[in-house]
């Protein structure tokens, strides 16, 4: 797999060469080794062991509902009320992050109204706070740590 921009940490794969599989801790079980998953695994133990982040409080492959359409938000962090309060879409290190990743993470916030929403390839990382109340948002510098949110 593609090196990152993130620390590297001791990965568990299995499977075979033709379907290999990556252990997702959150999940607690292996999952097919795509070069997305290789991004969430690595973005999500940065953000445990690198920022902060409480393990218990984070999810991957969350489901939503919208309709009769189920979407799957990548990671939500949740505060400790459960309530979303972080939205991550990740994409393989191969992926621009264009308008339209953008885009598809807003769409997500429709249905959660979260704080923070960040969008990686494991080389680049985005991350913007919501001001709902000016119906605005700002570009961080970085990905703050959990304390500071």
């Amino acid at each position: 797999m593609k090196e990152l921009n993130l620390p590297s940490y001791d990965v568990k794969v299995r499977g075979t060469r033709e379907k290999p599989e990556i252990f997702d801790f959150l999940r607690r079980k292996y999952v097919a080794l795509t070069p997305e998953e290789w991004v969430r695994q690595h973005f999500t133990h940065w953000l445990i062991h690198e920022k902060g982040y409480p393990k218990g409080l984070l999810g991957n492959e969350i489901a939503l509902k919208c309709g009769d359409k189920t979407l799957r938000c990548d990671s939500i962090l949740y505060d400790k009320a459960a309530r979303p309060q972080m939205i991550i879409e990740y994409k393989a290190p191969t992926v621009s992050l264009t308008q339209r990743v953008f885009n598809q993470i807003s769409s997500y916030n429709l249905l959660l109204h979260v704080d923070y929403l960040i969008v990686s390839n494991g080389l680049q990382h985005y991350c913007c706070r919501m001001d709902y109340e000016h119906q605005s948002y700002e570009f961080l510098q970085d990905v703050p740590a959990y304390s500071e949110l």
